[in-house]
């Protein structure tokens, strides 16, 4: 016998001059009644599933809604190619675009696509988001770690 899943989730951040912008992402699907019965873990897995999708996707939107680059973790918005409103440091191409800011190790870069690819989120298109660079292998240290971290903790916030 099948159960009916249904998953939403629903954000809304800042805007200047009492503005605001809002997303949601609902998704509906059904799923076979022995996940509930005989493994748990794999409805949770599900749900999360669903809800790491969502929050993709609204995050997505929110991040390009109206030509703005919205910083989904602030309310302060700011023209495309900002992070929070002041204008994004120009990066020259290549692995190391900052002296002094080491580039991205390989145990980093295999964190980020493994936790990526269990969260459903392509690496690729969240760094061009949140760091403006093409490849994960063009961030540096710095950044990498703040990536993984913030994957760690949607990972987290999707479970509980």
């Amino acid at each position: 016998m099948a159960v009916k899943l249904s998953v939403g989730l629903q954000r809304k951040v800042g805007l200047p001059e009492f503005g605001s912008l809002g997303a949601s992402c609902h998704v509906e699907f059904e799923i076979d009644n022995s996940l509930l019965e005989h493994d748990l873990n794999g409805f949770h897995q599900k749900v999360s599933d669903a809800f790491i999708a969502c929050r993709q996707a609204v995050h997505n939107q929110l991040a390009t809604a109206n030509g703005t680059l919205v910083d989904v973790g602030s309310t302060n918005p700011g023209p495309k190619g900002s992070r929070n409103g002041q204008q994004a440091t120009e990066r020259p191409n290549g692995p190391n675009p900052r002296p002094g800011a080491g580039t991205i190790t390989q145990s980093q870069l295999r964190a980020i696509h493994a936790i990526s690819r269990r969260s459903h989120i392509d690496p690729a298109v969240l760094v061009q988001e949140r760091f403006q660079v093409e490849r994960p292998e063009s961030l540096s240290i710095r950044e990498a770690s703040r990536l993984i971290d913030e994957l760690k903790r949607c990972a987290a916030e999707v479970r509980t």
